[in-house]
């Protein structure tokens, strides 16, 4: 079973699509027979994605695109829409990291929240009404973080902009399913440790706990088919059922008035802890 929109023929786009996450998925879409889109600011690395694909069978168009920029993103849509005449997926996943906590790093914040949430917002607002205006089945995936739900502390730019996107992404979707007609449904990929162009800083090697680019993408188009809004990726050390009890008590630090990131706070260290023990013994 596959998701509708993705059917030979149609056109997948996919900024980020040079590298990581966006290529894989890259690679997954031709593997369905779909033609490819690819959006990157890396010419370098966007030219040979290209071609590897092209090389594999694939019909590619490469553009070379910034997405914080507005217009560049609206070029991106008018490049594929010249090329292929559809826009069966919409892949908003391009990324940054190395923001910085709450009062530093002014410049890495802007650049962190341009490319990451406003990258995805000129996604939206660029591709969503002709994908609409299609009349076909069609899905806007985009991709944010479990740091954009539990918001661990570190790189708190990062966070912020992560949770716009499943804010954002929330709100398109319940616009989607309240237009009439509408056939296009939003997706928020919510990716766990993933060896890619983000995490390799750390070595060349791929940590036992991540999972591949690949494995990340194979599990986003399951869910996709299974109509889950919300992809929740597990990885080698993180279940699912550890996802859902991090993010329940991320959650009721507002609902029991506990401090902020109460997770990390060391006088909630050892409830925390017992907390987390219940949910894997399924204790009430």
């Amino acid at each position: 079973m596959t998701h509708p929109a993705l059917a030979p023929g149609r056109v997948a786009v996919i900024t980020g699509g040079a590298d990581g996450i966006g290529l894989a998925a890259a690679h997954r879409f031709a593997g369905l027979g779909m033609n490819l889109v690819l959006a990157d600011l890396d010419a370098e690395k966007l030219a040979a994605a290209g071609k590897a694909l092209s090389e594999a069978g694939a019909q590619v168009e490469t553009v070379v695109t910034d997405v914080a920029d507005y217009l560049q993103v609206v070029r991106l849509r008018d490049a594929a829409l010249a090329r292929f005449g559809d826009v069966a997926v919409l892949m908003n996943n391009a990324g940054v990291g190395g923001g910085g906590h709450a009062f530093e790093n002014f410049d890495g914040w802007r650049k962190v929240l341009g490319v990451n949430l406003g990258g995805v917002i000129n996604g939206v607002q660029a591709f969503t009404q002709a994908m609409i205006d299609q009349a076909t089945p069609a899905a806007i995936v985009n991709t944010g973080s479990k740091q954009g739900i539990t918001t661990p502390p570190g790189d708190t730019a990062y966070n912020v902009s992560k949770a716009g996107i499943k804010v954002l992404t929330e709100g398109l979707q319940h616009t989607l399913r309240n237009t009439p007609g509408c056939q296009v449904i939003a997706h928020l990929l919510v990716p766990g440790f993933t060896f890619t162009g983000l995490t390799r800083r750390g070595g060349p090697e791929k940590p036992p706990a991540a999972w591949t680019a690949d494995q990340v993408a194979g599990f986003m188009l399951e869910a996709m088919a299974a109509g889950d809004f919300y992809i929740l990726c597990p990885d080698n050390d993180v279940t699912r059922a550890m996802d859902n009890a991090r993010i329940g008590w991320a959650a009721q630090d507002l609902t029991e008035n506990r401090p902020p990131l109460s997770r990390w706070h060391p006088d909630w260290k050892a409830a925390f802890e017992a907390f987390m023990a219940r949910a894997a013994d399924h204790r009430p």
